[in-house]
């Protein structure tokens, strides 16, 4: 939590674990072996990392880590991803309106989450 207060990380939990939700019911409207649905499998994965790492982060125990190194490297795509993805469509919105805002925290915690990956990563 070097740059982060503990309400940053805890506001991130929550954001991170709102997209997790959404992602899910979103993928469940494509069909298995479709690009969406890879996308939207990637995401959650990435996403679930991310908890993870938040939740350790935030509780300074140790947590059993069922990801590989390779799970790490591959769930950078993603979080860059939407976070591109997400400053692009935040841009198009009125200031202010709950979807603004919904954006903005999803990027703060996106912002906060990219950084523990690279910590992680580079513990292994």
């Amino acid at each position: 939590m070097d740059d982060f207060t503990k309400k940053d990380m805890e506001e991130a939990l929550r954001a991170i674990d709102s997209m997790i939700d959404r992602s899910e019911k979103a993928q469940g409207k494509f069909a298995q072996g479709t690009s969406q649905y890879t996308l939207q499998k990637n995401r959650i994965k990435a996403l679930n990392i991310t908890s993870l790492l938040i939740r350790k982060e935030l509780t300074g125990q140790y947590i059993t880590d069922k990801y590989t190194k390779e799970d790490l490297e591959k769930a950078f795509a993603p979080i860059a991803s939407l976070i591109s993805k997400s400053e692009k469509a935040q841009k198009k919105l009125v200031q202010g309106t709950w979807q603004h805002t919904m954006l903005g925290n999803n990027i703060k915690s996106l912002y906060i989450a990219s950084p523990l990956l690279t910590k992680a990563l580079s513990s292994l």
